[in-house]
This record gives C-alpha cells, sequence and structure tokens, in this order.
C-alpha cells in the first residue's frame, strides 16, 4: 500500500502564518504551498520523484568527486622509464598523452606549428598537436587575466606587454625546456552518476601550449604529447579543478612495476586502512618531505642530519617525473656501504659504467636487506630489494642488478622516484598537507563496485554489484571477478565524515590498449520521505 500524507500533515505544512516587522509595524503574510493539493493526500513516492527531480537539477552544479585517468608505462629505464596518461582537451576533444609528473604545476602540450616538437614516439603511441583555432571552446589566455597574475606570482607564467598574452618558459632538471603561450579550453572526463547512468562531464581550465622544445624533449624515442603537472601551485589542474569545487584537492596514484606497467591516476583520495602519512614541509615549491634517517637491515645508517635539512634544493622530494631516485653524497655513500657489507659473503659487487652491480645467481630476495627511508611522524617507506635495485643484462650464467639510487654531485637532495614509488599507492592530500603511501599490487586494469555510501572513517564499502570499467571509463555490465582486493576512492567529506567508493583491481595480463580509465561520481541526495518517516 502506498504510503500518504493524510489533512493533519498537509495543515502544518500549508496553512502557517509567520509575523514579521516591517518598518517597526507587524504584517502578517500566509505561507501558501507552490502546488495545491486536491484531496488532501500525497503519495510518498510522487513526493520522491518530484524530489529527485529537483536534486537532478541542483546536482548539475555540483562536484564531480572523483574522476580517474588511466596509466600507461612503466618505471624502467631500460624499457620506457615513465608514466603517463591519456587526456581529452578541446571541443572537439582530441587526445593527448602526457607525461604525469609530481615535480612540476603546469599542464601543457605541444602546439601546431611547434619547433623542435617530435612527430613520433618510440612509445609506439601517435602525437597530437593542439590548435586553438580548430576548437570552438578555446581562447587565450590575456596577462590581465587573474590566473595569469597568480601564475607569474609562482614563476609559473610571464608577461609581454606589447603582445598582453600571457606565456611561460620552464627549464627541467634534465636541462630540456619548453616555452609556449597559455590558453584555456574544455578538459572532458568520464562521469559514473548514482544509478550506474554515465555521462560525459567537462571542466574548463588553463594549460600550455608549447612552441618550443629544447634538449632531450625534442629526442622522439620517449616522445609524449607534454607533462602533465601535479604540483600545489594555484596554474596546477589539481588546484584549478578543486578551486572550482569540481574534485577534491587531493589525488593518488598506483604505479605498477612489471615490464607491462600501467596503473591507476586519481584525482581523488584512495583510503587503504594500512596507509601511513608524513606532513609536508610548509612553504615549498615541491613536495618536500621531513627525511629523518635511513635505515639498511633494520640499522640505522651513520648520516650527519644536516644532510636531510630542507630548504630550497635542499632535502627530500617526492617526483613522479625522475625515474631513478637520487641521494646527497653522504647519504648515497652510506646506503652503497651498508648493501655492500650485508651482501659481501654471498655475491661479488663490480663496477659498471660507474654504477655499483652484483653478479647474482640466486634470488635477490634472498641476498638483499630492505631498506626504510624514516619520515617525520613515524612514517616509513620500506624498500624491498627491487624497489632499489635493477636489472640488467646477464653476464655469462649470472643475473646483474645495479642499485638504482644515484647520487647529485655536489648537492645535498634527495629525490624519490618512480623506483620506489611503483607498486603501492601514494595520496597527496593538500588540503590536509601530507602525504600517504602503502604497499599495494597496482593492477592494470580496475572494477567499478558500486556501493553504498559509508560515513565511518577506516570502514571498506559493503558489497555491491561490480560493473567493468573499459579503457574509454564506461561501465561494460556486472562482473563476476571475485577474490581480489579492493582500493576505497574518498568522494567528498565534510567535518567527521567520509565517503567513498569501491574501485576493485582484477588481474589482467592484457596489454596497455586494455587499460582502463575508472571514473566515478557518488554525491548526496537528500531524501525528504526518509526525514518524514523517521
Amino acid at each position: 500500500m502506498a504510503a500518504v500524507f493524510r489533512d493533519w500533515v498537509v495543515i502544518t505544512v500549508v496553512i502557517t502564518e509567520a509575523a514579521v516587522v516591517m518598518g517597526g509595524f507587524p504584517a502578517t503574510f500566509k505561507l501558501e504551498r507552490s502546488i495545491p493539493l486536491a484531496s488532501h493526500e500525497l503519495e510518498l513516492s510522487e513526493l520522491v520523484e518530484r524530489d529527485r527531480l529537483r536534486h537532478g537539477r541542483l546536482l548539475e552544479s555540483s562536484p564531480v568527486g572523483v574522476v580517474g585517468f588511466p596509466v600507461s608505462g612503466t618505471y624502467d629505464p631500460f624499457i620506457v622509464g615513465l608514466y603517463y596518461t591519456t587526456l581529452q582537451l578541446g571541443s572537439p576533444p582530441r587526445e593527448f598523452n602526457v607525461q604525469i609528473d609530481t615535480g612540476s604545476d603546469v599542464l601543457w602540450v605541444g602546439c601546431n606549428s611547434c619547433n623542435g616538437c617530435p612527430k613520433s614516439s618510440g612509445l609506439e603511441i601517435p602525437l597530437n598537436f593542439f590548435d586553438p583555432g580548430s576548437s570552438s571552446t578555446a581562447s587565450l589566455v590575456s596577462c590581465s587575466d587573474q590566473r595569469c597574475s597568480s601564475g607569474i606570482q609562482a614563476s609559473d607564467s610571464t608577461c609581454s606587454g606589447s603582445s598582453n598574452q600571457c606565456s611561460y618558459t620552464f627549464q627541467y632538471g634534465d636541462g630540456s625546456g619548453t616555452s609556449g603561450y597559455y590558453v584555456s579550453d574544455l578538459l572532458h572526463f568520464n562521469t559514473v552518476l548514482p544509478g550506474s547512468t554515465t555521462g560525459n562531464a567537462t571542466a574548463s581550465i588553463m594549460f600550455g601550449c608549447s612552441m618550443l622544445h629544447t634538449g632531450k624533449l625534442t629526442d622522439s624515442h620517449r616522445a609524449v604529447d607534454g607533462i602533465f603537472g601535479f604540483g600545489q601551485q594555484s596554474l596546477s589542474v589539481i588546484s584549478q579543478l578543486s578551486s572550482q569545487q569540481v574534485t577534491p584537492r587531493a589525488f593518488s596514484h598506483c604505479l605498477k612495476g612489471n615490464d607491462d606497467g600501467g596503473g591507476i591516476l586519481v584525482l581523488g583520495e584512495i583510503v587503504e586502512p594500512d596507509m601511513v602519512y608524513t606532513p609536508l614541509v610548509p612553504s615549498m615549491p615541491h613536495y618536500n618531505l621531513d627525511l629523518r634517517s635511513i635505515s639498511v637491515g633494520g640499522q640505522v645508517l651513520s648520516i650527519d642530519a644536516s644532510v636531510f635539512s630542507t630548504s630550497i634544493n635542499h632535502g627530500a622530494i617526492i617526483d613522479s617525473g625522475t625515474t631513478l631516485s637520487y641521494l646527497a653524497d653522504e647519504a648515497y655513500n652510506a646506503f652503497i656501504d651498508a648493501i655492500n657489507n650485508a651482501v659481501s659473503e654471498h655475491v661479488h659487487p663490480v663496477l659498471s659504467h660507474g654504477n655499483q652491480c652484483y653478479l647474482i645467481t640466486d634470488s635477490i630476495g634472498h641476498i638483499f636487506p630492505e631498506a626504510s627511508f624514516n619520515f617525520a611522524g613515524g612514517a616509513s617507506l620500506i624498500l624491498h630489494p627491487e624497489d632499489f635495485l635493477i636489472q640488467q643484462n646477464p653476464i655469462g650464467g649470472s643475473a646483474v642488478w645495479c642499485i638504482g639510487f644515484k647520487t647529485i654531485e655536489g648537492q645535498k637532495l634527495t629525490i624519490l622516484g618512480d623506483l620506489v614509488m611503483k607498486d603501492k599507492i601514494f595520496v597527496y592530500d593538500l588540503e590536509k598537507q601530507r602525504i600517504g603511501w602503502v604497499n599495494y599490487d597496482c593492477k592494470c586494469k580496475f572494477s567499478l563496485l558500486k556501493s553504498a555510501l559509508r560515513t565511518v572513517e577506516g570502514r571498506s564499502a559493503p558489497s555491491g554489484e561490480v560493473f567493468e570499467v573499459s579503457s574509454t571509463g564506461q561501465p561494460t555490465g556486472p562482473s563476476t571477478t571475485e577474490g581480489s582486493s579492493s582500493v576505497n576512492v574518498s568522494v567528498y567529506s565534510e567535518p567527521g565524515k567520509t565517503e567513498f567508493v569501491n574501485a576493485r583491481p582484477i588481474n589482467n595480463s592484457s596489454s596497455r590498449d586494455n587499460l582502463w580509465t575508472t571514473v566515478a561520481l557518488l554525491l548526496h541526495m537528500f531524501m525528504l520521505a526518509c526525514v518524514l518517516l523517521s
């Protein structure tokens, strides 16, 4: 039987009078209902439907919540040596493959008429060039634009008085560089709405249009269309989207470490119960962490604390745009000596092109100790042998493994790159100014688990119907996959509340064409009927 509102309910809602004071005199206004009721009865289902339509209109301008992008590439410098994702920009949308870089701030892609831009890539991906004139939604960014002014303060943009065009010039640590101008256009991404409906969403962002490449950016061996900067400054995409309330002020990634590579990039926070966090060092241009000590085999290395102190170009930085990892001279020497002492009875150390290497006939897990980078707040980044060793071509019947850490001569700088970040979830929580991580088997393909929202911090989402998400981000139907672990992705946060969806990885050995884009949207739907019946 359908539930109804009886006369006494309607009377309390409709025939209500309010007294207000206007100009010192009381005035009485009668509050009328907006929809007349012919019979003083209204089925609850009608109210629910009306509210659903109203909420649908309200949600058109609500935050998207969580957006996922596919990840291709691998940390292995002998294969690719970088991780990249695919974006859609402009109208009509065009795809661009861009390197994921937490060490810089700005998204830029190669533009038509670019000087020095490669025309082909050894990664066997098509290279595209952005043409502002071919996009109906593109516009040039002027010097008077507030975003340009913010970029000038952060040294991410420059202005020429003669052209009134907001432009940029970037120089990277490897000596490569790019320069060009800024455009504003649409970023496209897929969404999964409550009720398993899917749709396309867009957000207007400002990004660079490169007109000149120099250095290694001109090399076609590992060429991509551009760089996706994930820094904290105002012009980064994560800052732009969060300021528009399109995504949370956080992002996460899980980079797979085997030869196939891949993984997931999430604009949002992946929540795992074993995650450890350490605070970001405040007022720094990069993701600087307070490194306190390094341990090998459980023994803390004797390194002067000043080596780890933080200042400009000094301290420890997390950087997904760096393939290997780097240590300050004193820390590097102590690290190598500790490894050599630990394995001296089992392997013979050799030098290969200046790199510390080892001839091995056994599993590296049986020979090499674990290392630990210990940060403020008690968070330790545990490194297994495969997290600091790289395999090279064998010699005779022996495998050759080399230390994947290098040193930057004359600098007290520690850079933790893809080598140590692979096979771990990393969360960049910019709202709380912290970075977290946990070891994780980062699969190439995920599925989206539809489930009710939970508001208790740290709990797993309840079981629900599983829908696989294809590489285009579209659900392909119910999944029968069982037995794989899950990733909970936070989609909305209020004081005392954490709500999340559940993304479950699926074992998959297919190529990067089958990598997925998981995109989730779960927003509050307040049900008036539930309130009235509670």
